[in-house]
């Protein structure tokens, strides 16, 4: 595979680190001391944030001089099939964060904090929601290792407790928000909070605008389903347009709960994709209005939330 490159681009030149070999899909190299991923990524594709990329078609995480190391310059497997199995991507669920636990649904600030700093030090790459949705279009690959963050209802505790672990660890979140909500009262977040939440990059998305159940109800009529789903669908992306100059495109179901009729709606009102909670990861295949989130529990041990970060479905295929 090795071979001399008879010219090359003024990148190497100027930088005086040849290619061992060179082609329109990959470089290779041999590696240097001193060299990681990160290096070579921003050496070679431009951007260190594209580790990521040598880390999974390599296989490894650290390099060791003389090791000859493949690079791809695009992504080679958007759907994430391997002979092994599928990727599947698993997205994480949280709602409020405070200093202690309480009940099932406000994890300790400590917990939290050692779940962010588990998912860095084992590898796993946080993603944003907007490239899973991409990944089940085909349109992205994903890291082998990736996993998404994601904030229900719009919590102050958010910029409290789960922000400065965030921005620390360099971990994008979305935050969905129920829009009867934000500037309700001292402990939610205010349309202000999510200007600059948004500004930083976290991505705010619907969540509905009362967090009523979405479905209709047996003594709904269709006109009166159609108006309540035009409120609870149409308000976010009214609002948000207004107050965060921003459409929403993806929606969490209040409590998980859709159907067919549901699903019409949602895409009728223009959402590309929808969540439910229901504890399976998400393949490149899914059907995106009907895609998967792992609540995290206030209870849940290390071990236990290390339950639900599997990123690959084992099966053999022929």
């Amino acid at each position: 595979m090795l071979g001399a490159c008879s010219t090359l681009p003024a990148r190497f030149r100027i930088g005086f680190r040849p290619p061992a070999f060179e082609s329109r899909d990959f470089v290779v190299v041999l590696a240097r001391p001193g060299d990681t991923p990160r290096s070579l990524a921003a050496t070679f594709l431009g951007d260190p944030a594209k580790a990521w990329m040598i880390e999974d078609y390599n296989d490894a995480r650290s390099l060791s001089p003389g090791q000859e190391v493949v690079i791809p310059k695009r992504e080679w497997n958007p759907a994430g099939v391997s002979p092994a199995g599928y990727q599947v991507v698993p997205v994480l669920v949280y709602h409020g964060i405070a200093p202690q636990a309480r009940g099932r649904l406000v994890i300790s600030a400590a917990a939290f904090g050692e779940q962010m700093r588990y998912l860095n030090a084992q590898g796993y790459r946080v993603v944003r929601l907007s490239d899973l949705v991409e990944f089940t279009a085909l349109r992205r690959q994903l890291p082998r290792r990736s996993v998404v963050l994601t904030f229900d209802d719009g919590y102050r505790s958010f910029l409290l407790y789960a922000y400065p672990v965030l921005k620390e660890l360099g971990f994008p979140a979305t935050l969905f928000v129920y829009t009867d909500y934000v500037g309700s009262g001292p402990n939610a977040l205010g349309w202000d909070d999510l200007r600059r939440l948004a500004g930083e990059g976290f991505e705010i998305e619907a969540h509905s605008k009362s967090h009523g159940d979405l479905r209709r109800t047996p003594t709904e009529s269709s006109e009166q389903y159609l108006r309540r789903m035009q409120a609870e669908l149409g308000d976010p992306l009214a609002s948000f347009e207004h107050e965060l100059g921003l459409t929403p495109r993806i929606l969490a179901y209040p409590f998980g709960g859709y159907d067919a009729s549901l699903l019409q709606q949602v895409r009728d009102h223009g959402y590309v994709a929808a969540f439910s909670v229901y504890r399976e990861a998400n393949p490149s295949f899914a059907d995106p209005l009907m895609l998967y989130r792992s609540q995290v529990y206030a209870d849940m041990t290390l071990e236990d939330f290390a339950r639900n970060l599997t990123v690959l479905h084992q099966e053999a295929f022929r």
